[in-house]
């Protein structure tokens, strides 16, 4: 028979007790509101929240053990007008008698009941329905609510006395404000009020102390600390009230109280004290076994703690863990994790009580994460656990070595394994070493612990998923086949990696796209430096737009990207290579990288997009830009971009020498690039000719040819100049592909051909080809082939009709006459016409040039998106441009930036 059942017929008592139903005298602290200390902090935020309460006849303050409910709720409450009756809950209250006793007690005490009505339960072992009724009608009776809190309410266990509670509550009307402060769920059906409206819930994250309000506690304890010190104490309390006041009384008796909490052992500090009394007081052997061993893991589920254990009983031993907020957090799908800092505390703990178990607890945590699919976790545990070969085998066979080389994990990944010791040595344990040698550009210790894993799987036909490694030895193939500058090489490993792909499952292929396109991308590479423009257009394509998008594959992405860009610039396409060259960049950008894996290539070709502009100076620092990347980023295509720049941007600024020193790549290749050679030709014979040695510049471009096609027209044009030219014209015969070269090139040619009409004194001839050929540079806002001409260009420029097609973007002399005055060259450039810009516009400007997004500039000057497009459009019709990198260039123009 339930309590509720009992004494239905009990006539209330019309005396007041003072004493409970056992006889014993009620204890008046019981009924006290806890007192708060000197250093207690009001959250106001939480006030209101409880203030709001008081519209729900339920509201539940639910955290863990030292999360400050209790103090929350007393100086809550100690603020409110209406009545309120303050109960601590005790283990004894089991008994609904009792329980009932001390609730009408409380009642009472505040003076929320009148004496004599209703009586009070006079039997311990239960309580009358009749009694329940009568106080729920003489609550609801009541012109305003009384406030009924429940401190510790976790200490309540009988299901009958939620049963009686929910009873009075429901019929209780507005006269009654239930508050329970517990550790964990109460036995009431509080689905139902939730659904209802009638519930306000304050959890364990909002319980949580903020950086802000942490910091007025430490001032409290006398502490003032930098924010960054602060945060990180939340950041490992995670907010835990308790946490930060323990943390701070210590501190404060420290000689440094800063490097205290930044340094101070949790396993030995009173936090660590508090924690252990609290949560492991009371629990079983069991409980604390599996306590101690799970924390050796970030997360875990009832089977890995099972394995960690070696016994079965996991899953119902963390739900009740969870239940009773003892720092274990559901992540969900049967997912757990603990507190950081009492996990912290539990590994001290273990390593004192268990010690010398904690590698192995590691290694049986790897295996069931290896059989479970969760590689990180495996290769953390593995690592940790000291078996490297175990780490290295599962990052093979599960076909993720690319993740070495690309995604957010690869400095992660390398900094582990950085760690491998001597004594691995399966295939797998050689192959990622490989792969981190490769990653660093140590080519010689990269092909020997290569060939070493090739050896070993030579000899294991029979065994079980050879074909991801040999397909990982395929990756690692081109990549050393890419950075030897070995094309054939290459594509072996490219042929290789086709028929290996058969032998691997799909499922592993389709989680790690990122093996492909990394393959893909060292294969596009080392078809570029052997000239084969076309071949590695369409595999690097393929890899910039059709491979699955995501942090695993940003870097070939980006540097696909880059690349491409470069094909564009290669074939004299200025704006396409600067768009490309520009996507290369804010991939990686995007993506949240530091340092943006493939952005030197995409810089290296703005870079030379701004040298062919003659914005010399922007050109310079984004060279210098790249000095600094990452030294996966020196490999031959690179390089060689790097010489093309920097030489051309030596040449133009006039240090010939140091020109012709930077010509030439600095790099081993099995095969010589003949777009780098030529390049750095064409730069060796300018400086021949520059330096008033024609003979000696024509010897230079006898290896250039129409194959190059930007090239050929620089190597035509310095023919040119040299007096030869019929050499000039025929070398512009041999540039073949025009369908696929771009205005560079077509500028190029036409005004070597302008110029030996100019020589043969055919004006009307150059004149229409010049203005043919600045047409043609003016979208592309092509400066150098014209600034470069020489002296045979200017009285053409001069005409009144080909200086209307070069004002406002090619720097160039105007001429001034009077009325019947000889046409002549006036000293100095045309004035440009006079722009005022705001000084947020030019805020704007500076970090559009910078290459920042419409959402990064709004950050950085803290204004909203809409502002930021404000201020563009106003620029933009000032500069008289439509496009941002118009915009950049006129006001660099202008002298604005």
């Amino acid at each position: 028979m339930s309590a509720t059942a009992e004494n239905d017929d009990d006539a209330p008592s019309l005396t007041v007790p003072c004493a409970d139903p056992r006889g014993d005298p009620f204890l008046r602290t019981r009924f006290a509101l806890p007192t708060r200390s000197a250093t207690f902090l009001r959250r106001q935020r939480l006030v209101d929240h409880l203030d709001h309460g008081l519209r729900t006849p339920l509201t539940l303050v639910n955290g863990a053990a030292g999360a400050g409910k209790t103090l929350l709720a007393a100086d809550w409450a100690d603020g409110l007008r209406e009545p309120v009756a303050w109960l601590t809950v005790e283990a004894g209250d089991h008994r609904p008698g009792v329980f009932w006793a001390y609730v009408f007690e409380a009642l009472r005490t505040c003076g929320a009941r009148v004496t004599g009505v209703a009586g009070a339960p006079a039997d311990s072992g239960g309580v009358g329905r009749g009694l329940l009724t009568s106080l729920a009608a003489e609550l609801n009776a009541r012109d305003r609510p009384v406030v009924l809190v429940l401190d510790e309410y976790d200490r309540m266990t009988a299901p009958e006395v939620a049963e009686q509670l929910d009873f009075v509550l429901r019929h209780s009307g507005q006269g009654l404000r239930l508050v329970l402060v517990t550790r964990i769920e109460p036995l009431l059906p509080l689905h139902r009020y939730r659904a209802a409206g009638e519930l306000t819930e304050i959890r364990g994250a909002e319980l949580s102390f903020t950086t802000a309000e942490a910091d007025t506690l430490l001032r409290l304890h006398g502490l003032r600390l930098p924010v960054d010190a602060a945060s990180a104490l939340v950041e490992r309390t995670q907010g835990w009230a308790a946490g930060l006041r323990l943390s701070a009384l210590a501190a404060r008796e420290s000689t440094d109280p800063e490097r205290y909490l930044k340094e101070f052992e949790a396993g030995h500090s009173t936090v660590a004290d508090f924690l252990l009394a609290e949560v492991l007081r009371g629990r079983t052997q069991e409980t604390q076994d599996l306590l101690l061993r799970v924390s050796v893991l970030d997360r875990f589920c009832p089977g890995l703690a099972d394995a960690l254990t070696l016994r079965t009983d996991a899953e119902p031993l963390l739900a009740g863990l969870h239940r009773e907020n003892a720092f274990i957090e559901r992540l969900g799908h049967s997912w757990y994790r603990m507190h950081p800092l009492f996990r912290e505390i539990l590994r001290a703990h273990l390593r004192e009580r268990m010690p010398g178990v904690e590698p192995e607890l590691h290694l049986r945590a790897a295996r069931w994460l290896r059989r479970s699919g969760f590689l990180a976790e495996t290769l953390t545990h593995g690592a940790a656990g000291g078996d490297w070969d175990l780490a290295a085998g599962a990052l093979v066979d599960d076909l993720a070595i690319g993740q070495l080389f690309t995604g957010l994990r690869s400095d992660a990944l390398a900094q582990l394994f950085a760690g491998m010791s001597p004594e691995a040595g399966s295939a797998a344990s050689d192959l990622v070493r490989a792969a981190g040698a490769l990653a660093r550009r140590d080519l010689d210790h990269g092909l020997v612990r290569l060939r070493r894993a090739q050896e070993q799987l030579s000899d294991a036909d029979g065994s079980p998923g050879p074909a991801t490694a040999r397909l990982s030895c395929a990756l690692l193939e081109a990549l050393a086949a890419r950075l030897t500058g070995c094309p054939p090489r290459a594509e072996q490993a490219a042929v290789a990696a086709e028929e290996l792909r058969r032998d691997v499952p799909d499922r592993l292929l389709d989680e790690h796209p990122e093996l492909t396109a990394l393959l893909m991308t060292h294969v596009g590479s080392a078809r570029l430096w052997e000239g084969r423009f076309e071949d590695a257009r369409a595999l690097l394509t393929r890899v910039a737009g059709a491979v699955p998008s995501g942090a695993a594959t940003v870097l070939p992405r980006a540097e696909s990207m880059g690349h491409l860009a470069l094909l564009d610039y290669l074939n004299g396409w200025l704006g396409r290579a600067e768009r490309r060259a520009l996507a290369a960049v804010s991939e990686g950008e995007r993506a949240g990288l530091p340092k943006p894996p493939g952005a030197g290539l995409g810089r290296l070709v703005l870079a030379a997009v701004a040298v062919d502009r003659q914005e010399l100076a922007r050109a310079r620092s984004l060279l210098d830009s790249t000095a600094g990347l990452p030294a996966r980023e020196h490999d031959p295509v690179a390089t060689a971009g790097r010489a093309l720049v920097a030489s051309r941007l030596l040449l133009d600024s006039g240090d010939l020498c140091a020109a012709v020193e930077t010509a030439a790549p600095d790099v081993s290749a099995a095969v010589v690039s003949p777009w780098a050679e030529s390049h750095a030709a064409v730069v060796r014979a300018a400086a021949r000719l520059a330096e008033g040695r024609p003979d000696e510049a024509v010897r230079f471009l006898h290896g250039v040819s129409g194959d190059q096609p930007v090239c050929a027209v620089e190597a035509a044009a310095i023919q040119i100049a040299a007096g030869r030219p019929q050499a000039a014209i025929d070398l512009l015969g041999t540039i073949r592909a025009e369908e696929r070269t771009g205005p560079v090139v077509r500028v190029g040619a036409t005004l070597v051909r302008a110029r030996s009409a100019q020589e043969s004194g055919d004006s009307a001839t150059a004149r229409a080809l010049v203005t043919r050929a600045l047409l043609d540079a003016r979208r592309e806002r092509l400066r150098r082939p014209f600034l470069r001409a020489g002296d045979w260009i200017k009285p053409l420029l001069a005409t009144d009709s080909l200086h209307e097609l070069a004002q406002d973007w090619l720097a160039t002399d105007r001429p001034r006459r009077r009325h019947g005055e000889r046409l002549r060259t006036a000293p100095g450039p045309a004035p440009l016409v006079a722009v005022e810009l705001s000084t947020r516009e030019r805020d704007v400007l500076r970090r559009l040039a910078r290459m920042m997004t419409t959402e990064e500039i709004a950050a950085d000057l803290y204004v909203s998106v809409n502002t930021v497009k404000t201020h563009l459009k106003s620029a933009y019709r000032k500069l008289a441009v439509n496009r941002r990198s118009d915009a950049v260039h006129r006001a660099r123009d202008l002298g604005l930036l």
